[in-house]
């Protein structure tokens, strides 16, 4: 249940494969919640990127910046990418399933990604209400993480172990 030749060959370098991983898994995430918010709300990527940084800055001064905030923001979302990569790389290197077996716990990673921001990361942000309230896209956002950000994370781990010199 391995998937060998999924992940572009950019790197054979585990820290490469790894950075790649990282950043597939924060494009996919940003394409997919750019478009959805875009479809449901007309709002562009400039607004996600204010929101992510919204985290560091609060609501009210991340909405009123502009250019500078948006880059504090993408720059975030790419490194908290990254960071879930390397967190999955140091787990499967000390237990072989999760490299063995991306397509299966690579989804799971990206279930305990899903809870831990939405329960944890967010509320106990600057970007936090206090508030939760199911909708529908809750579904949409828990398999967009299994899959647009769990499986790149387990993908470029499973390669970069495969990889590496014993």
């Amino acid at each position: 249940m391995s998937a060998p030749g999924i992940l572009p060959r950019i790197s054979t370098n585990p820290t490469g494969l790894v950075l790649t991983g990282g950043i597939i898994a924060a494009t996919l995430d940003l394409a997919y919640i750019c478009t959805l918010v875009y479809a449901l709300h007309g709002l562009g990527p400039g607004w996600i990127m204010r929101s992510i940084a919204a985290g560091w800055l609060g609501r009210e001064t991340a909405f009123a910046g502009g250019t500078g905030v948006a880059l504090l923001g993408a720059a975030s979302h790419y490194a908290i990418a990254i960071a879930m990569a390397s967190v999955y790389y140091q787990a499967a290197k000390r237990m072989k399933p999760l490299a063995r077996r991306p397509l299966l716990f690579g989804p799971v990673y990206g279930i305990a990604l899903y809870l831990a921001m939405t329960f944890v990361i967010v509320p106990l942000s600057a970007a936090g209400t206090g508030t939760w309230q199911w909708h529908w896209t809750q579904l949409a956002h828990l398999a967009a993480h299994m899959w647009l950000v769990g499986l790149p994370c387990a993908l470029a781990s499973a390669r970069a172990l495969r990889e590496s010199p014993a």
